[in-house]
């Protein structure tokens, strides 16, 4: 008989591990909620209540927010649709970007990074925080002060675990003498790939990856993931988080939406498998 190479893929594993958690493999941005970018309107609250509801009963177990996204509106949120939180459900924050004036500034003072921990403690009503990342290394600030500053925060039981975003292997590996990482957050996509040293060095390491802006699709990346969507019965975006979730186990993408049949269709992807044609049309 011959072999149909087609059909010989492995379906990505369901979930990822962050420390000692493990967590169904797409989660969500809930920066959209807070009307954040520019590109789309945030909700009204009852629908980004709902939205967020929406996502836990479809199978959501990370959502991502941070101190910054709405000037600590998007926790407040967050803690008014789903608290007392589901024991399966990881809400992750950060802290280290201010926005002056609506641009993004790192700001990784020690004092400060304290400071934000104990705010989004009080917004989230929680007395420790699932995952605290680094939202940005501040330049400013001596590295060894900014990641100190996540390791005595996790000592002290206000942190559970961990996390850095927008970071290089040698950041990484710098940071990981000093405290344990459990995650990545960094921007990635089928077409932004510049930083696939890092998701190697990631799954080396048994830490979790997520790829922010996962559905940033160029132009010419369009054609390849139709053909590819039209062949599954799936849609463009939908095959753009299939093709995360191979490209590696550590990978868990972090979406952002306002709309409710978008939540679904990135929920859905995590059951796609890409066959090795597929694959090898989208490298």
């Amino acid at each position: 008989m011959i072999r149909d190479d087609r059909q010989h893929v492995s379906t990505p594993a369901a979930t990822v591990a962050l420390g000692d958690r493990r967590v169904r493999r797409i989660g969500l941005g809930a920066m959209h909620l807070s009307g954040d970018t520019p590109w789309e309107a945030p909700p009204d609250r009852a629908k980004a209540i709902a939205l967020l509801r929406r996502a836990v009963a479809a199978g959501v177990e990370l959502i991502d927010t941070a101190d910054s996204y709405g000037l600590g509106h998007n926790e407040e949120l967050i803690a008014e649709a789903l608290h007392p939180y589901p024991r399966e459900l990881l809400v992750a924050t950060k802290a280290g970007q201010s926005r002056p004036g609506g641009a993004w500034v790192p700001l990784g003072r020690p004092e400060y990074l304290k400071q934000q921990v104990e705010l989004s403690l009080r917004r989230l009503r929680v007395d420790r925080l699932d995952l605290f990342q680094l939202h940005r290394i501040d330049p400013k600030v001596p590295f060894e002060d900014q990641i100190g500053a996540l390791n005595e925060l996790a000592e002290q039981g206000k942190v559970a675990m961990v996390g850095l975003s927008q970071v290089t292997v040698e950041q990484l590996a710098a940071a990981r003498e000093l405290v344990d990482v459990v995650s990545v957050q960094n921007k990635y996509s089928i077409s932004d790939r510049r930083d696939d040293a890092v998701v190697a060095a990631c799954e080396a390491a048994s830490i979790a990856f997520l790829p922010w802006r996962p559905l940033a699709i160029a132009p010419g990346d369009a054609p390849r993931l139709d053909a590819v969507a039209a062949d599954l019965g799936a849609t463009r975006h939908e095959v753009a988080l299939a093709w995360l979730l191979h490209r590696s186990p550590a990978v868990l993408p972090i979406p952002g939406t306002v709309d409710p049949g978008h939540l679904l269709a990135n929920v859905r992807s995590a059951a796609i498998t890409l066959t090795a044609d597929h694959l090898r049309s989208l490298a």
